[in-house]
Parts: C-alpha cells; sequence; structure tokens
C-alpha cells in the first residue's frame, strides 16, 4: 500500500462523493445551499478522514480515530440521504445510494477492525 488512493474504503467514498456531489446539484434551487450544501460537506468528509488517518497511519491511534470520523461521516451522510430521499425522491428513492452508503460503513467498521488486530507502525 503506498497511498490513500490504494485503500478500498478511500476508492468507495471518493466515488460516492462524486455521485452525491451530482445528485445534490440536482435538488430545488432553495434545497442547494441547504441540505444540498450539508449532504455534499459529509460525503466528503469521509474520503478526507480516510485521506488524513492515512497520513498519520504510522501513529495507530490517531489511524483508528481519523478512521472512526469517517464512520461518524458515514452515518452523517445516510443520515442526509435519507431525509433528502423522504422529501424530494419519495417517487423515486435514494434506496440504492443508501444501500451503497450502508456498504460503505460496513467496510470501514471491518477496517478500523483490522486496523485496530493487524496494524503495525513502524
Amino acid at each position: 500500500m503506498k497511498s490513500y488512493n490504494d485503500l478500498e474504503v478511500y476508492q468507495l467514498s471518493y466515488s460516492l462523493a462524486i455521485e452525491v456531489h451530482k445528485m445534490s446539484l440536482e435538488l430545488p434551487k432553495y434545497e442547494i445551499y441547504e441540505q444540498g450544501s450539508q449532504i455534499r460537506r459529509s460525503s466528503k468528509a469521509i474520503k478526507d478522514a480516510i485521506a488524513e488517518g492515512y497520513g498519520r497511519r504510522r501513529y495507530k491511534a490517531d489511524f483508528i480515530k481519523y478512521l472512526v470520523y469517517a464512520h461518524a461521516s458515514c452515518d452523517e451522510a445516510i443520515s442526509q440521504l435519507n431525509m433528502i430521499s423522504d422529501i424530494h425522491y419519495s417517487n423515486n428513492p435514494l434506496t440504492d445510494l443508501i444501500s451503497s452508503y450502508n456498504l460503505l460503513g460496513a467496510k470501514i467498521n471491518k477496517f478500523i477492525q483490522y486496523v485496530e488486530t493487524n496494524w503495525k507502525t513502524k
């Protein structure tokens, strides 16, 4: 592993953040800077916390702390997506996107467990 870009959780969080960004710009104009801004920030925070944690990987506790932040941001993104789906997509819910974030949350959780038990610091 040479970079955070090699982490599956980073790759998935990055692609989902792009998908959320595009979706959020399709919200009604009054929501683009309210709910849209919030979902963009929480979805992008996931990938950023993973990248920052990887940068601190020398310190196992710091790495885990930032992965926990990423998991918390993932939960926030799911909460935001549920709200957006219920308000603006009731005829065509965002179930696929929400499921993808649930999968991402599970992968981050598994990665946290891996780092806790197997990560060797130099």
